[in-house]
């Protein structure tokens, strides 16, 4: 059967792009129904080929145009069960899009539910460890890292963010979908890790950091990173084996979290060679 849009949406009282604006605006809305929002089609590209379900897809055609709505088609071309697929008027769809520049496809996701115990580390893992992380922006950038060194997993401890907010999937450029993410307890994270066998590396302001070109990166490897504000909690500083820190040369004192992430990691992925 081929894969073609089921009903034309035309009104922002259909209960249909209620569920949408809800799902866009409420965290409470995404985690009590499961759901979440992608835009784009990169994005829900890489969701699908990541083996995210899709609940449903809803497109513009004077948006996506004959390439976007073909590439769409495409996509879902033999998956069964395929989506759900609405087209929207373009002042409809105007309104439910939460980004500038839209291509015009926007779908629904069924959020990944992720565990610890999820987790399938190879013997020598590198980890990135974020700590109550609470910009989208921050997050999507640090998962783009993540997904381009690449690493085995981000663990999320205790965020001020929701891990799938359609905004962390945007900056992310859906890599929330390629790199193994779970959000947990700082607790959990931290035994964790030692019941692995993992070194903890917390990048913090300190005198006894070490810079970190000085440290051995080669084996089993968390690097621990901050808040955008505060940095790493006390608790989380003694938790972790030691403190790094990027050296700052000019009147800064430290560098964007998700540029330092980058940094960090990037040095660990040169040093394995």
């Amino acid at each position: 059967m081929p894969f073609v849009p089921s009903d034309r949406l035309s009104s922002p009282q259909n209960p249909r792009i209620k569920q949408l604006l809800r799902l866009q605006q409420k965290s409470a809305e995404r985690r009590a129904l499961g759901l979440t929002l992608v835009e784009g089609l990169r994005e829900l590209t890489i969701a699908v080929e990541a083996g995210v379900a899709v609940a449903a897809v809803y497109s513009c055609p004077e948006l996506a145009g004959e390439a976007g709505l073909s590439a769409l088609q495409s996509l879902f071309a033999g998956n069964a069960p395929a989506p759900e697929w609405f087209e929207v008027t373009r002042p409809v769809f105007e309104k439910v899009a939460y980004r500038e520049g839209s291509d015009g496809i926007l779908a629904v996701l069924r959020t990944p539910a992720r565990t610890l115990a999820d987790l399938q580390l190879p013997p020598n893992p590198l980890i990135i460890v974020l700590e109550a992380v609470e910009k989208p922006g921050n997050l999507g950038a640090v998962l783009r890292t993540a997904d381009a060194a690449p690493v085995d997993a981000v663990l999320i401890g205790d965020p001020r963010t929701d891990l799938f907010n359609p905004n962390v999937i945007r900056a992310s450029i859906g890599c929330v979908f390629t790199v193994p993410t779970v959000a947990a307890p700082v607790a959990d994270i931290l035994a964790f890790l030692r019941e692995k066998g993992i070194r903890t590396y917390a990048a913090a302001l300190a005198p006894e950091a070490r810079t970190y070109t000085e440290c051995d990166f080669r084996g089993p490897t968390a690097l621990v990173m901050g808040t955008e504000a505060d940095g790493l909690t006390p608790q989380m500083r003694e938790a972790c084996d030691e403190t790094i820190i990027v050296p700052m040369r000019g009147r800064i004192d430290s560098l964007n979290v998700s540029v330092a992430t980058a940094v960090l990691t990037f040095e660990a992925v040169r040093q394995r060679g």
